[in-house]
């Protein structure tokens, strides 16, 4: 019998003992890698799991209007509103990189001043901070059917608008630092008219009360 003699590796018998090593070593090396790899996810995931984030909180402190008007029939709204919002950080062990934070007020669906930004900053482990941005919008396009309802809230002393934030943000463990995350808050804002002191004096717009706002990452 001519003993067998093959130069490539046979796929059901190893008829050469040096294919067959390697044929061995690679799949401990796969094996190896593999194992590897889903150790590493196993260990982030965990992570997760204990160090998850809570999102941040908003509170909507106080908001002075000093300007409010409606001109007809050309449906224009000017407005100057300051807000005061402080945010705190839940999270013990996870910072907050906001690296982009818009502010605008709302009226029934439909924006009325152009956003303002707020400079990016980190908030650490349970920080709390303060904004008081500026919004101010002259002469903007309002709905028809907005002027109406304008004018019918103004006349019963009371009016409810909205202070949206759009941001970006990412969350800080340690060392490691996350992707940006989409941050949407709305702060209901319940608003006021006074008469004011003298006979022409225009009303004097206040907050009624503090409200917390709902946040979505």
């Amino acid at each position: 019998m001519t003993p067998c003699k093959v130069s490539h590796c046979c796929h059901d018998d190893c008829c050469d003992d040096d294919c067959c090593k390697r044929r061995r070593l690679y799949r401990v090396i796969f094996a190896w890698i593999l194992a590897f790899i889903i150790l590493i996810l196993l260990i982030i995931l965990i992570i997760w799991l204990v160090l998850r984030p809570t999102k941040p909180k908003f509170y909507l402190q106080d908001a002075s209007v000093s300007a409010f008007n409606v001109s007809s029939p050309d449906n224009l709204l000017s407005s100057t509103i300051q807000v005061t919002i402080s945010t705190r950080n839940p999270n013990d062990r996870v910072g907050i990189y906001y690296d982009r934070v818009d502010v605008f007020a709302s009226y029934k669906y439909q924006q009325i001043t152009p956003a303002t930004s707020v400079p990016p900053f980190y908030q650490g482990h349970n920080d709390i901070d303060l904004w008081s941005p500026y919004l101010c919008g002259v002469s903007v396009p309002v709905a028809p059917y907005l002027v109406e309802c304008l004018s019918q809230d103004q006349s019963s002393g009371f009016l409810l608008i909205h202070v949206k934030i759009d941001g970006r943000i990412r969350w800080k463990v340690g060392s490691w630092i996350s992707g940006h995350y989409h941050l949407f808050v709305t702060c209901p804002t319940f608003l006021s008219f006074q008469t004011g002191k003298g006979v022409d004096d225009p009303p004097v717009i206040k907050l009624q009360q503090i409200s917390t706002c709902s946040v979505d990452v």
